[in-house]
């Protein structure tokens, strides 16, 4: 599985990207709003925006993306590994039951 973190703390990439691992999914994080983020979000199983440390550009921007790509998106204000962990941990739930009816 490929998903796409935006936003969350520039000193905890290397922690986001490990935690992704132990569950067995490729991370790219974009920390900072960076031209062309769209084009970048076309071929992921599913977009993270951290809401408390993005710009609305970037959020907006991942947004739009997504809906034309139909990629599903998780928003959290909080920003921490744990964060990201539950939300990997919801991902992981919905593509084995094939759907949000059982979480």
């Amino acid at each position: 599985m490929s998903v796409v973190l935006i936003g969350g703390m520039d000193r905890l990439e290397r922690q986001y990207v490990d935690e992704a691992e132990r569950a067995g999914v490729s991370l790219r994080v974009f920390n900072t709003a960076k031209p062309g983020i769209a084009a970048k979000l076309k071929n992921v199983d599913a977009v993270v925006i951290f809401t408390n440390k993005v710009s609305h550009r970037a959020r907006n921007e991942a947004l739009s993306a997504a809906k034309a790509n139909k990629i599903p998106v998780f928003m959290h204000h909080a920003c921490g590994v744990c964060t990201l962990r539950e939300c990997l941990k919801c991902m992981h739930i919905i593509n084995h039951t094939g759907g949000m009816k059982d979480v």
